[in-house]
């Protein structure tokens, strides 16, 4: 499955009367969110509700995080998953810290889901990242800052933050799959937002998660490549093609071909979305 999303909103899986106005949110996907979001005593009556909203909302366009691996709820959400007629198009993996846990999930449901998601968010997992990322299955990872800060003990800032996402990056990058930032929590701080996409997307994050529907414009806005950028990207591709693929001097900048590997990404992911907008 090719990811061409840039934000998408989680929801509470407990709150099922959210699901069609988080759809209606314009979001670019959905993530209705059994973890976190859930206590412990309404997991049972989250899944349920879960599982029946899935038949009725558009698989391509939603995503499932599921309980940890380790826990009795995780394992629970994992079978479920397995057996439901309407499986999510993509499932996120919370706490991921080995290859292993990724391949178990695989092995039951990748033959029903287009990828799965870990999100890294410890220090362990961080540490494993290469290997995470380039599991089978794995299409985007998830940085975790929220789990990671309270692990070192840090504010859900940027600064504190800055070494851990830089050493994710380097893991999605290892693997060429899709990187996601953690959702910014301020959300009456739209400056705040605008900043952090701004820094996210300077370091190679592809898309950011929001937690509430007016998060989306912001996060869109600086994630996804503005028309400036697609055309010259385009521009210097036509001009290094010409060029016969020799380095060149374009517009006052060196061109050669690690600096078209970023043009080149840039108009792909333009193609690929204008191709899944078209699909019926």
């Amino acid at each position: 499955m090719i990811i061409t999303f840039t934000n998408f909103l989680f929801v509470p899986a407990n709150r099922p009367e959210r699901f069609e106005k988080a759809v209606a949110s314009g979001a670019d996907l959905i993530c209705i969110d059994l973890e976190d979001s859930v206590p412990s005593d309404q997991k049972d009556i989250a899944r349920e509700a879960v599982l029946t909203a899935l038949a009725g909302l558009e698989r391509k366009k939603t995503a499932v995080r599921i309980n940890g691996l380790r826990t009795e709820a995780g394992l629970a959400d994992l079978l479920a998953l397995a057996h439901t007629d309407h499986p999510p198009s993509l499932v996120f993996l919370p706490m991921v810290e080995s290859p292993t846990e990724v391949e178990i999930v695989w092995n039951i449901i990748g033959h029903r889901v287009e990828g799965l998601i870990p999100l890294i968010e410890t220090v362990k997992g961080l540490r494993a990242g290469d290997a995470i990322a380039a599991s089978k299955g794995v299409t985007a990872m998830m940085f975790g800052g929220g789990d990671f800060s309270a692990e070192l003990g840090t504010k859900l800032e940027w600064e504190p933050l800055f070494s851990a996402r830089g050493a994710f990056i380097m893991c999605c990058a290892s693997a060429r799959v899709v990187a996601i930032d953690v959702p910014y929590i301020d959300m009456a701080n739209e400056s705040g937002l605008a900043e952090e996409c701004a820094r996210a997307k300077a370091m190679g994050f592809h898309a950011k998660a929001a937690i509430h529907p007016r998060q989306l414009a912001a996060i869109d806005s600086a994630m996804r490549p503005s028309e400036a950028e697609i055309a010259e990207a385009r521009e210097a591709l036509a001009a290094f093609e010409q060029a016969g693929a020799r380095a060149i001097s374009h517009n006052g900048r060196m061109l050669e071909a690690p600096v078209m590997e970023r043009y080149r990404r840039i108009v792909a992911s333009v193609s690929s979305e204008q191709l899944e907008n078209k699909e019926p």
